[in-house]
């Protein structure tokens, strides 16, 4: 099942466990069980303190035997345990691709290695009250998925009075129908819908314990003004803030995620000096970045308002306020919308705009695509190697794409590229998505399409809504700067994605935050130290 050099890498990691780690499997006789049993027999031979226990069919819960909350047995699956206990990981499928990490921190810790986290956040799960029964829905080829999966079995490991169980949906085809999941990561609590798409720790944490934000916000607004604070954890964000806290001045970061909507990206290609890598590596090396000098790190955090002064004020959701002399703005931008009926209804219902992500729910079903550009023929390009049909619409009369990509598209059976056509609905029954309808521009002719899924791929919109009536916009809304990144507000720089500086690309945010902070510093010496700084 594992290459030599993934079971090197495993031996190497499992000889950190101090204590033995049970494995409870539950098989049959398919395809996917005996992957299953070959997986958990290159783990045990890594480690002397691994045993795993097979068992055949349904089995109980204490035996390891793994149901969803709806009473149907999940197999193959196993659960992770300490010998005596009940066991609270489990994982429904083959932890492959993305996952496997998240199965190789989870022996760790089930084995005694602590996870590393905030002493703060250790306590805050230990003294959670109640019984929590989450599960994930995931797909192996997700990059959000594992963050998620992740962050729950570290709280199944500290807190008896929590189980968590991985659901790989591409094998569980028919909980995946009953429980109407269209999009990966989907979180249920108890056999309820909790939570969409990526959450970290705090984030989950902060809505089982409802005191959190009221707690945060207080803390918040009592810290001293920052000399540079940065607005948004992107590429931009990440580079203004190391930037400034090199210059050995007070810098803090204020960001609903560190690494922005790298983590929602797949593959990079194009970042000066590394031939390849993937979105969530790259931010992951931002974080280690960032985290290696004085910035203090504020995740989880939406502004939303900027009120100019000698000391500049942003107002945060949460009620906290945070002051400083100079403010960087990088809060990026989001995935455009096509914004016809049925959109925002069958979100995550059929609609999506992550095709890595969501397209192994569509296995073997008819979706569409909209836009035509690099994105949206990429995700064709994707998507066609997983579901019976696509349907490409674009609005021009033909692909804005590089030829490259429309050559390869063009090229497979079972892609349809209809080009003229203005998408003006989303059908659905009331529960999923069921069809699109387009009108053709040229002769006007509505048409629909049944279909299982509409992929949105049309560009994207910048994060600058909170800053209407503040700041100078253009009719695009993003944020008017000029060479230096200065703003139309002394004291407050823009960066990246969320301005009027063309090309949207990583290397170009990173440099214009790096500029931006530079002008922040510049604008600090040149300034008079107000009574109020």
């Amino acid at each position: 099942m594992l290459d030599s050099n993934l079971k090197t890498q495993l031996k190497g990691y499992l000889e950190r466990i101090s204590q033995p780690v049970q494995i409870l499997a539950s098989t049959d006789d398919g395809d996917k069980s005996r992957e299953m049993l070959e997986l958990l027999a290159d783990i045990e031979s890594a480690s002397e303190l691994v045993k795993v226990e097979v068992h055949r069919g349904e089995v109980e819960a204490s035996r390891g035997g793994v149901q969803s909350t709806g009473g149907t047995p999940l197999i193959p699956s196993f659960a992770l345990r300490q010998p005596g206990e009940e066991p609270r990981v489990r994982f429904a499928g083959v932890p492959m691709g993305h996952e496997f990490t998240s199965l190789v921190l989870a022996l760790l810790q089930t084995g005694g290695y602590a996870p590393k986290i905030d002493p703060a956040v250790f306590e805050q799960i230990c003294n959670l009250d109640g019984d929590y029964h989450f599960e994930t829905f995931v797909s192996l080829t997700c990059q959000s998925c594992p963050d998620v999966v992740q962050a729950l079995n570290v709280m199944a490991v500290l807190n008896p009075k929590i189980r968590h169980t991985m659901i790989d949906g591409a094998v569980f085809q028919d909980e995946v129908e009953r429980r109407q999941v269209m999009a990966v990561p989907a979180v249920f609590l108890d056999g309820q819908p909790f939570g969409q798409g990526r959450m970290e720790l705090a984030e989950i944490l902060a809505r089982l314990d409802t005191g959190s934000a009221a707690r945060d916000a207080v803390a918040l607004s009592a810290k001293a003004p920052f000399d540079v604070l940065v607005i948004g954890g992107g590429p931009a964000g990440a580079a203004a803030a190391i930037y400034a806290a090199r210059k050995g001045i007070r810098t803090g970061i204020a960001a609903e995620r560190l690494g922005g909507q790298l983590l929602d990206t797949v593959g990079i290609e194009n970042f000066i000096s590394i031939k390849e890598t993937k979105g969530h590596t790259l931010a992951t090396g931002l974080e280690q970045h960032v985290t290696t000098y004085d910035v203090d790190v504020m995740t989880l955090q939406r502004a939303s308002a900027l009120i100019p002064g000698d000391l500049i004020e942003v107002n945060l959701q949460n009620g906290g306020v945070l002051k400083a002399r100079s403010v960087v703005i990088a809060t990026g931008a989001r995935w455009r919308e096509i914004n016809v009926p049925g959109e925002r209804e069958y979100r995550n219902r059929g609609v999506a705009y992550c095709p890595h992500c969501d397209g192994p729910l569509f296995k073997g079903k008819r979706v569409a695509v909209v836009g035509g550009g690099n994105s949206g023929v990429e995700a064709a390009i994707d998507l066609a190697g997983l579901v019976s049909h696509v349907s490409l619409i674009e609005f021009d009369t033909a692909l804005r794409a590089d030829a490259v990509l429309i050559r390869k598209l063009q090229s497979l059976p079972n892609v349809t590229v209809i080009t003229g056509a203005q998408t003006t609905k989303v059908s659905g029954d009331g529960e999923r998505v069921v069809g699109l309808v387009y009108k053709d521009r040229q002769s006007g002719a509505v048409n629909t399409l049944e279909l299982a899924g509409v992929f949105v791929q049309i560009g994207l919109v910048p994060n600058t809504d909170w800053l209407k009536g503040t700041l100078k916009l253009s009719p695009h809304g993003e944020i008017e700067v000029d060479a230096r990144g200065q703003t139309s507000v002394s004291g407050v720089f823009a960066a990246g994605d969320c301005t009027v500086v063309p090309y949207k690309q990583i290397v170009i945010a990173m440099g214009e935050g790096a500029k931006a902070s530079l002008s922040a510093f510049d604008h600090l010496i040149r300034s008079p130290l107000s009574a109020a700084a």
